[in-house]
């Protein structure tokens, strides 16, 4: 057993929080040590003696060979997990105050690698609240920007939706117990997600759910991500407190602003009038990351192949307006006024050589 391990089993006793976690880490160097530990050696830490009986029995399970059956529980549901210690723990939320001691996951890990952006917003949205969320959020995925946000009804699953259309994909930050989906009606998206993104939380199996763990999870929302995008929001909601956890962290706040007799955009424009970046496109926020996406675009771009395959002028045309945001056909129509039959044909062309792609809804983006 080594001290990851050690820690894990630390994270697993319920009743046991962050602060008596890092009370513990802070005088036990090798943290190994604490399974020779007994009750009285918990008191001598300074715990009170109702919580030191508590951690006491709850390690018991773990002698001998109760680590590895408590960890084959996970492996067979498909979780894993990663401790603030390893090397692939999520750098940016390494560096806020409270990072989660362990966090646990189903999907792709190397998700949190990507420069992500939150964008979180209220759970009963309107028309024009949801189509801003899922398009602004797709727009922002083409730029392999991953989506952060927290499977909540409303603006989180429109922002999700809209990661998940692009190379970005998107991470989902549960506030319950990571083999638990709540609300339960975002069961297919949750298991999209899983595939083809990430989905995190820092309760482990058997956490019993309750409204406190909630705004917990916003600090993790706002840490893993260089900047929170707040789509639509009450004056008073949790949406605001991930911006303000945000702040704390120094990350960037962007709002998209709303019509002023809306309550639903009382606290986006609040952000606005608080110095928040107004936003009406993707664009407002990439270009407060060029250099991100720089570097993100010469690691994963297929430079070789598209210089194999030289385009016309008129397919520039349409790769240029694609690199800006998503379009729909009759966006291109518009903007290219080309004949339908002409831009038919160069849009076939260049998806044969894989300069764009096309999404549900005769929707086109480059790849």
């Amino acid at each position: 057993m080594n001290n990851r391990q050690a820690l894990f089993a630390l994270h697993q006793i319920p009743g046991i929080g962050w602060k008596t976690i890092e009370r513990v880490a802070a005088r036990v160097p090798e943290l190994t040590d604490i399974f020779a530990f007994s009750s009285k050696d918990w008191t001598d830490l300074g715990l009170p003696p109702a919580r030191a009986e508590l951690i006491y029995r709850g390690l018991l399970p773990f002698y001998k060979d109760g680590l590895k059956r408590i960890e084959a529980v996970y492996g067979d549901q498909g979780i894993g997990w990663v401790t603030v210690w390893d090397e692939d723990y999520p750098e940016l939320l390494r560096e806020t105050a409270q990072p989660p001691w362990v966090l646990y996951y189903r999907g792709q890990l190397d998700m949190v690698r990507k420069p992500c952006i939150a964008v979180v917003g209220t759970r009963n949205p309107t028309a024009y609240g949801k189509m801003a969320a899922e398009r602004l959020s797709q727009s922002l995925s083409t730029y392999r920007m991953c989506i952060v946000s927290g499977l909540a009804r409303g603006i989180d699953s429109a922002a999700h939706d809209g990661g998940l259309t692009g190379p970005g994909s998107t991470i989902a930050v549960l506030g319950c117990s990571i083999n638990e989906v709540y609300p339960p009606e975002n069961r297919r998206l949750y298991d999209r997600i899983t595939e083809k993104g990430l989905v995190l939380s820092e309760y482990p199996i058997g956490t019993k759910g309750h409204p406190g763990l909630f705004p917990q999870r916003n600090r993790i929302i706002a840490g893993l991500s260089l900047g929170v995008l707040v789509v639509e929001a009450a004056i008073k909601s949790g949406s605001l407190i991930t911006a303000d956890q945000a702040l704390e962290e120094s990350r960037d706040v962007f709002a998209v602003p709303g019509l002023i007799t809306s309550p639903k955009s009382a606290g986006t424009l609040s952000l606005l009038k608080q110095g928040a970046k107004l936003v009406t496109c993707a664009e407002d926020i990439a270009e407060e990351y060029r250099d991100r996406i720089a570097d993100l675009e010469k690691a994963h771009h297929k430079d070789n192949e598209m210089l194999r395959h030289p385009v016309s002028q008129d397919e520039q045309k349409i790769i240029d307006l694609l690199t800006c945001r998503t379009l729909t056909i009759d966006e291109l129509l518009e903007q290219t006024q080309y004949t339908f039959g002409h831009l038919h044909s160069v849009l076939i062309n260049l998806l044969m050589i894989r300069r764009i792609v096309e999404l549900p809804g005769s929707v086109y983006t480059v790849p």
